[in-house]
């Protein structure tokens, strides 16, 4: 019998071993495919499903829906009667057509009734407005400037040609920018815009109307390098953001290079401005902040955490970007997720109300102080009391993980009036730049991708300062060539007045 039991037992530490080793494996390869079939949703939500972050709490003061207390009130109630006033559907008002806007120019067609007899008196009309269209019209503007011989021989005198932005082309001003709108607020590729010619009998070459942007970007440089010089005078405050361009590069044969465009805004004076770079790393924003000192708003990339510069940098973080990682791990653990996103609604709600009632710095900071600066609290904790709770590679475990990494810079916020509880606005002028690039997949060149910075920053802030981007490029192109460097400002789109 101790034989037997001895050589059982001989025999039991392999097999135990081996069932520990099983079981290691099968807990790693559960892991593994619960994070593939997490990425797996994340891929089919990203291609199928619904982009927008809006978070709906399921019931009235969601703060508290997981106590314990009201867990056990809920519980106790055996039987609720419920009245309600049930409100009478309104009877569908017929549709009422909006008046077309009185700015538009009317063309008037008169249509007499037929076979009026003698005598008929005219006692009122019936007007019926359309809105017609033409498609676009191409013409030729032809500069006709006579020559004369002046009397005694004093030679002979000619008018002065216009300023004309590519004076060996034939190309206007008007005509570059509906090319440059074109492409670059309307995202249309330039070979659909030779189609749209062509259909219009106007043919064009492809590398002449690649030539028209390159020479026109080569004109608005200057006004760029100075936008940018500009920029960064007596910044205090500036928000930092980075977003994939793929650039083809002649040293990769069959892929392209993925560059970086970077962008930066000043809230208080609501511009922007791109800038491309071939990396990601660091020595972009060392360049560009090198002088900076101040708050830099960003996400929680690491290396806005390790910048080498002059001044001395405060980083604040961003609500946005730490509420989307909640917001994706609502299927992974929608009770802690759904907890997390009511918390953050409520700073937000403080927000909304901040702008609608257009509270000056000091008032914003004092609300803030009152009402945000607890609730940031209140997170915090709840936040470290779950960090245990959960599993670190889960959706709920890294999203609770990344907010507690950067929750001091998320804080930041409620100390001065000025800032932003996020880089939302930021993002809103980085869009056009994602829907150019399903358009025209990727930039010809690093030249290319840098004109491309060029023109997001010019047409961003017209569109923040509600300019016409039609009319500013068409009005540059035209002044460009006159206008001096120290006057250079005065066509940045928030400071351009048209010519009267």
């Amino acid at each position: 019998m101790k034989s037997s039991i001895a050589h059982i037992e001989t025999e039991h530490v392999p097999l135990e071993k081996a069932h520990q080793i099983l079981k290691e494996k099968y807990e790693k390869l559960k892991a593994e495919r619960d994070e593939l079939a997490r990425q797996l949703k994340e891929f089919k939500r990203m291609i199928f499903g619904a982009k927008s972050e809006r978070f709906i709490a399921t019931m009235e003061g969601q703060l508290s829906m997981f106590d314990e207390e009201l867990k056990q009130q809920a519980e106790e109630i055996e039987e609720q009667t419920i009245t309600y006033t049930k409100k009478k559907k309104k009877k569908k008002e017929k549709p009422v057509r909006k008046v077309l806007p009185a700015h538009l120019p009317r063309v008037e067609e008169i249509i007499e009734p037929e076979n009026i007899p003698e005598g008929a008196v005219r006692i009122g009309e019936e007007v019926t407005e359309l809105l017609e269209i033409k498609p676009m019209t191409v013409f030729v503007r032809r500069i006709i400037r006579p020559k004369y011989v002046l009397p005694e021989e004093k030679g002979i005198t000619i008018a002065k040609l216009p300023s004309l932005p590519l004076p060996k082309s034939n190309a206007s001003a008007s005509l570059l920018a509906f090319i440059l709108i074109s492409k670059f607020v309307d995202h249309l590729p330039l070979y659909r815009l030779l189609q749209i010619f062509k259909r219009q009998d106007l043919v064009i070459s492809k590398s002449t109307i690649g030539n028209w942007v390159s020479n026109s970007s080569n004109l608005l440089r200057l006004l760029y390098e100075s936008f940018k010089e500009k920029f960064m005078e007596d910044a205090s405050y500036i928000q930092a953001d980075e977003s994939p361009i793929k650039v083809q590069d002649r040293a990769k044969k069959k892929s392209t290079h993925q560059g970086y465009m970077w962008v930066l805004r000043k809230p208080e004076e609501k511009i922007v401005l791109f800038e491309y770079n071939k990396g990601r790393g660091k020595e972009f924003p060392e360049k560009a902040l090198k002088n900076f000192t101040g708050t830099l708003q960003t996400d929680g990339y690491a290396v806005y955490k390790t910048l080498t510069t002059k001044g001395e940098i405060t980083l604040l973080g961003c609500m946005a970007h730490a509420r989307r990682y909640f917001e994706k791990a609502l299927d992974n653990d929608k009770q802690r997720a759904e907890k997390v996103l009511t918390i953050i609604q409520e700073l937000y709600q403080i927000e909304r109300e901040l702008k609608e009632n257009e509270a000056e710095v000091d008032e914003i900071y004092r609300i803030r102080q009152e009402k945000s600066l607890p609730i940031l609290l209140e997170l915090e904790i709840y936040l470290k009391k779950q960090q245990d709770n959960v599993l670190p590679k889960s959706s709920i475990g890294r999203a609770i993980s990344y907010t507690l990494s950067i929750f001091e810079n998320l804080k930041t916020y409620v100390k001065d009036g000025r800032y932003e509880i996020d880089n939302n606005n930021i993002e809103n002028a980085i869009r056009p730049l994602a829907i150019g690039r399903k358009n025209y997949l990727f930039a010809g060149s690093h030249q290319a991708a840098q004109n491309i910075a060029m023109f997001y920053t010019f047409f961003a802030n017209c569109k923040i300062h509600g300019v016409n981007p039609y009319q500013w490029m068409s009005d540059v192109l035209d002044r460009i060539q006159e206008h001096k460097g120290p006057e250079l400002h005065e066509l940045f789109p928030q400071n351009w007045k048209p010519k009267s």
